[in-house]
């Protein structure tokens, strides 16, 4: 049987080798007659082959084509985490604590680093910062501060009640000067089962704007002497609050000249920024920061002006505008030879605000200390006409010695130089005899300018709030070396509606205050309005910063948004 079986499988085997032969030859000559053989007519058919062959490329092209198109219809372009972003600030950089600070480079620092109790919202109005809650008794003079859990430093220590007592007390030392003292003055801060309990000297409907301060760290800084806090290694390198903290500066020649780096801080309450790292350019002059700007050394600034447009060559840098809650005024140092207020309206009729204005260029006028976008007046006072012989005539029978010089004080910054140098020019032609003393913004300009009231008339910029008390400046309590009453003016009539407008929550009775002091206001000019601050931004196009929706107050208001500033793209698929 396996004879049988072993002979079977030989003619199978055979059979196949036999048909596999015959397959072959015969798909060789099935080859040769077909394609061999046929080689030599494709040339009387070579256009109809070239016609299939491009028909068969485009239609691949097109699935190809397609295929890309789909996948792209469902793609997007979005920012996302990573990448520096780089600002160019001016001013140096003396110290990085926040209650020092007073260049704009210092300021931009003290925003990025520090958080406060509140801070102003995308809205432009108060909103809550470090505080969770802020509620007031019926008398306005007691406010309750809660503030939220899980605060932390930068070095992981909690943010407490202490932190914001022991700031309170440096703020109000007499032997500390910083801005934030006018707004504190009289005031008592204690720890009430877990609360943050401020007693007022007077009722203060909207004391929660006075709470806008930075917060320090009373567990590096309780036993330092308040005289040595500005030299001590905390103004250097600070713990931070705020959505950045410090990492490592850089001087720049021996000018003063200095970039501050930045990096996120994870103990944020918000949130770690989407950015791994922020850059603060200090620079000395504008002009380093046109050529900054244009060279790409750095992504934004908001330290140039509108008429600075044109000498911006890049052409991946634009500017946007929005109008800050700021204005400059002409400040009367009523407790000089300006004591007299017949002299303060003579200067006020003879000065022609249209010329006085004009190297301001877009820069919205500004003639009352409030604006009309803060409250609501039916009507503000009437200004007195440009009468320049009026006004001649008048200084000329107040009897004034024109060999008495009058001092213009103001900073070498911005429009300011401008301002003052036309100002000089228009005191000379009545015939006063006017000179001006500029110095760079800081603290020495404070300290020997600002404090001691060391001047005939200021130029200078102040926050007007986002709500519109005007108490810090024009209140008879607040003449005093710490004060903002840059005028010294003292009004009886002034003061009594300015703390009546800041007792009520009642709007109409508020404007009826504010309107009696705007009367009493252009009565006796204690200080003349200029102009209405716009900021200026020109940043590169393919980032992003602010939100242009965001309604600022101060010009550092534009990092309220900062968290979600970016540098890098990604692409990402979304849901068809």
């Amino acid at each position: 049987m396996e004879q049988g079986i072993k002979s079977s499988g030989h003619k199978i085997v055979r059979r196949v080798s036999r048909f596999s032969r015959r397959a072959g030859a015969e798909g060789k000559e099935h080859i040769r007659e077909n394609f061999i053989d046929r080689i030599s007519h494709v040339k009387n058919v070579r256009l109809l082959i070239l016609e299939w062959a491009l028909l068969v490329l485009a239609i691949i092209m097109l699935s190809v084509t397609q295929s890309f198109l789909y996948a792209e219809s469902y793609a997007v372009t979005t920012f996302t985490s990573g990448g520096t972003y780089s600002e160019a600030t001016l001013g140096r950089v003396n110290s990085l604590n926040p209650l020092f600070a007073t260049t704009n480079s210092e300021k931009t620092l003290s925003r990025l680093m520090f958080q406060t109790l509140t801070s102003v919202d995308y809205s432009g109005h108060i909103g809550l910062g470090l505080a969770d809650s802020i509620t007031t008794d019926d008398s306005g003079l007691i406010w309750t501060v809660k503030l939220r859990d899980g605060l932390k430093w930068s070095d992981g220590e909690p943010i407490t009640n202490a932190d914001v007592i022991y700031t309170v007390s440096i703020i109000q030392s007499p032997s500390v000067i910083t801005s934030y003292s006018s707004n504190l003055t009289g005031i008592t801060v204690a720890d009430v089962d877990g609360s943050l309990i401020f007693t007022l000297p007077a009722p203060y409907s909207n004391f929660s704007s006075a709470l806008e301060f930075p917060i320090l760290p009373s567990h590096l800084l309780d036993d330092v002497s308040p005289s040595l806090l500005l030299e001590n290694n905390f103004s250097s390198s600070p713990v931070t609050s705020g959505p950045f903290t410090y990492n490592a500066s850089q001087s720049i020649g021996s000018a003063g000249e200095k970039i501050v780096y930045l990096t996120p801080n994870k103990s944020y309450y918000k949130g770690a920024p989407l950015l791994d790292s922020f850059a603060v350019h200090a620079y000395l002059n504008t002009a380093d920061i046109i050529d900054a700007l244009n060279s790409g050394s750095v992504t934004a600034s908001a330290e140039l002006l509108p008429t600075d447009a044109d000498k911006i060559t890049s052409s991946s840098i634009y500017e946007k505008q929005t109008a800050l809650n700021s204005g400059v005024f002409a400040f009367f140092n009523t407790t000089s030879v300006f004591s007299s207020k017949p002299l303060r309206k003579a200067v006020r009729q003879g000065i022609d605000m249209r010329s006085l204005r004009a190297p301001v260029g877009d820069e919205a006028d500004l003639d009352y200390p409030l604006l009309s976008t803060q409250i609501n007046i039916e009507k503000f006072p009437e200004l007195p006409e440009y009468d320049p012989e009026t006004a001649k005539e008048e200084i000329k029978k107040l009897g004034l010695n024109n060999d008495v010089p009058i001092r213009i004080a103001t900073v070498d910054s911005g429009y300011f130089p401008a301002l003052a140098d036309n100002l000089k020019f228009q005191l000379n032609n009545l015939g006063l005899n006017a000179e001006v003393d500029m110095m760079a913004p800081g603290q020495d300009f404070l300290i020997n300018v600002i404090r001691p009231r060391n001047y005939d008339i200021l130029l200078y910029e102040i926050e007007l709030g986002s709500d519109p008390d005007l108490f810090a400046y024009y209140h008879s309590s607040q003449v005093t070396e710490n004060g903002l009453n840059l005028s010294n003016y003292n009004s009886a009539i002034a003061s009594d509606a300015l703390l009546a407008a800041r007792r009520t929550t009642d709007q109409s009775l508020r404007s009826a205050k504010y309107s009696a002091f705007l009367k009493t206001w252009v009565e006796d000019v204690p200080a003349i309005g200029i102009y209405q601050v716009n900021l200026s931004y020109f940043v590169n196009k393919n980032v992003r910063s602010f939100s242009e929706d965001n309604r600022l107050v101060t010009a550092t208001d534009r990092f309220t948004d900062v968290s979600f500033w970016a540098t890098e793209k990604t692409s990402k698929n979304r849901t068809p």
